[in-house]
């Protein structure tokens, strides 16, 4: 997690988290963390989860946006961490869904950029919009690259730099949406039955559905 702005620099604040569970090769080859390492210096899921929560929640009530590249995935599985262990939710912290703020400049990016082609992951669009990525699959230094790419997007986009937050906030639950109806068209015309999900930026709970099912696709 990184704050930015509010002339007082950019604060970061990193999680080391012992999941309890083995952490799967490929997922280390990604962000090179161990299971001797998770096991070593981790902490428990509920300490980091509530301590995120917190976070997020006290930018929030300041009107301060939570920037996260495709937020949908990360805030979903924070909230349902959340619930696994007995944490008060963000959604239920900022009082429900019109609490929260958000900007995804992956969601932003598939609305204004729709035919681009090739894939759309945090450093493919960093490198399109000259937004410098150190460190990658850090999680500071992929929030603060997250940060400066909703900027760069702001700044180099008339219409989209003069919506207020909340204004962007709404339309990006609209343009989720309108994603996710296009990507099943396309699966459709495939001969695919895949889900997609359409909620945006947090899935809502359903204790009889999964959230690994519905974070699929």
């Amino acid at each position: 997690v990184s704050i930015v702005g509010g002339g007082e620099g950019t604060v970061s604040r990193n999680w080391l988290v012992n999941p309890g569970v083995e952490i799967p090769a490929e997922a280390t080859e990604v962000h090179n963390i161990t299971n001797e390492m998770a096991r070593r210096d981790g902490v428990a899921t509920v300490e980091a989860v509530e301590e995120i929560t917190s976070l997020l929640a006290g930018a929030l009530e300041e009107e301060t946006p939570v920037i996260a590249f495709n937020a949908r995935f990360d805030l979903t599985i924070l909230d349902r961490e959340a619930r696994r262990h007995g944490v008060l939710p963000l959604i239920d912290r900022v009082g429900g869904p019109d609490g929260l703020l958000v900007v995804d400049p992956y969601v932003v990016d598939r609305h204004y950029n729709k035919y681009r082609r090739g894939r759309k992951n945090l450093a493919i669009l960093c490198e399109a919009f000259g937004v410098p990525l150190e460190g990658a699959h850090a999680a500071d230094a992929d929030a603060l690259a997250a940060v400066r790419l909703a900027w760069r997007m702001a700044s180099r986009n008339e219409e989209l730099g003069q919506m207020e937050l909340f204004e962007l906030h709404e339309h990006q639950i609209h343009w989720a949406e309108e994603q996710a109806r296009d990507l099943k068209e396309f699966f459709e015309k495939n001969g695919r039955n895949d889900h997609v999900e359409g909620a945006w930026p947090v899935v809502p709970f359903s204790p009889a559905v999964g959230y690994e099912d519905r974070l699929a696709a």
